[in-house]
């Protein structure tokens, strides 16, 4: 446990405390030090107090940093595909079928194990530093914060809508042109394990456009400005181009007409949603460089439209 004390200027009377916390510490987040607040790691003369609460100036706020919720995660032996690491962040391809951090049903076999068994320093940051996530049957791209500072950032980033996320996905029908999702997504109201397009969800904008068009299905590519839980799935699936092998938004697996044995046994086999995270660009979180990476389609994906092209030809 990290314990700090910080005397708030009388320059700040009148502002909300946890921004003036936030101007105080600035390798930390404004939403981590709320979550400070709100579970009694920041106290002032021994007592607890709201986000919002305006301060007055010269308080000595006492500040328990705790790892909590780190310090149960193991590390193991996983393979990772790390594209590029220096001292500040990790950018790795991630295989689909890998749970990003432990949960209920998955506590172990993550993708937090394998980054501890990689980087046994990750265990001091919050979720060992992952600072976004891709859901257990999406491959792809994911950048890593390897220190507070750098989490930070990276966050901010997200927030803020300035890294840039492309993405490949195959999906049902013949896209005839591109366009904007920009619908809020939320729970689904008749299924707690889904996600849906909601009046009152957060905001959520999906840009997308056809790559390869074939007879019953299309490649395409989906740009993410928001980073909602399933967004590319559910936003494709409103419009209706649900994702091939995606049976919680597109249902059971659809043949085109007169489709052949080997296209019917590709979708029947493809066993997960046909979505993977390609092209990563940020800013590099210390040194302020704009930093790019693609990762190639994997195999799966790519010999399904192999089929695709020999069903159309």
């Amino acid at each position: 446990m990290d314990l700090l004390n910080i005397i708030i200027p009388k320059r700040m009377a009148g502002a909300r405390i946890d921004a003036a916390i936030s101007e105080m510490l600035p390798d930390f987040s404004r939403s981590k030090i709320s979550t400070w607040i709100k579970s009694g790691d920041a106290l002032i003369n021994s007592k607890t107090f709201k986000p919002k609460d305006r301060v007055n100036g010269t308080e000595i706020v006492f500040l328990s940093l705790k790892q909590k919720q780190t310090n149960d995660w193991m590390p193991e032996k996983i393979p990772l595909d790390i594209v590029y690491e220096d001292d500040d962040i990790i950018v790795l391809n991630k295989q689909f079928g890998l749970v990003t951090h432990p949960g209920a049903g998955n506590w172990n076999g993550t993708l937090a194990n394998a980054l501890l068994y990689f980087d046994s320093s990750l265990s001091k940051l919050d979720r060992v530093g992952i600072v976004h996530r891709l859901d257990k049957n999406t491959s792809g791209l994911m950048v890593v914060a390897r220190n507070a500072k750098s989490q930070k950032y990276l966050v901010e980033q997200l927030q803020n809508h300035s890294v840039d996320r492309e993405y490949s996905a195959i999906v049902y029908g013949h896209m005839i042109a591109g366009g904007t999702v920009d619908e809020p997504i939320g729970r689904d109201p008749k299924d707690r394990v889904k996600q849906a397009v909601s009046m009152s969800g957060k905001e959520a904008t999906t840009h997308y456009r056809a790559i390869d068009r074939f007879k019953s299905h299309s490649h395409v590519k989906a740009i993410l400005e928001t980073g909602r839980t399933h967004q590319i799935r559910v936003h494709l699936s409103h419009v209706g181009h649900s994702l091939v092998g995606d049976p919680m938004y597109g249902g059971r697996v659809r043949f085109p007409k007169k489709a052949s044995e080997e296209l019917k046994d590709a979708l029947l086999n493809f066993k997960r949603q046909a979505l993977h995270s390609k092209k990563l660009t940020l800013i590099h979180p210390i040194s302020g460089e704009s930093m790019s990476w693609k990762a190639p389609l994997p195999v799966d994906m790519k010999e399904l439209l192999e089929v695709l092209k020999k069903f159309d030809s």
